[in-house]
């Protein structure tokens, strides 16, 4: 699928669900330079399932420019590494 570019040429960031803006929101709040997140944490805290935490993580590693998301580790619960 190629990405969407509006008329001037530029190249348009692709939209967030309401649970990617969420997740976004919730990490913006928390990080000061570099952090690192459970999932399982998150997806308490927010009021979501760790996987779908873990999808949308993904997804917004992809989708956002303003973080830098990279997935750290997996034990009980994937890591995330989350740097501003």
């Amino acid at each position: 699928m190629p990405t969407p570019t509006r008329r001037d040429g530029v190249v348009a960031a692709p939209s967030l669900t309401e649970t990617q803006s969420q997740i976004l929101s919730h990490l913006r709040e928390q990080v000061d330079g570099t952090a690192y997140f459970k999932a399982k944490y998150i997806a308490e805290e927010l009021g979501l399932s760790p996987k779908e935490v873990g999808i949308n993580m993904g997804l917004l590693q992809e989708r956002t420019r303003e973080l830098e998301i990279e997935q750290w580790g997996r034990s009980d619960s994937t890591t995330w590494k989350v740097t501003l």
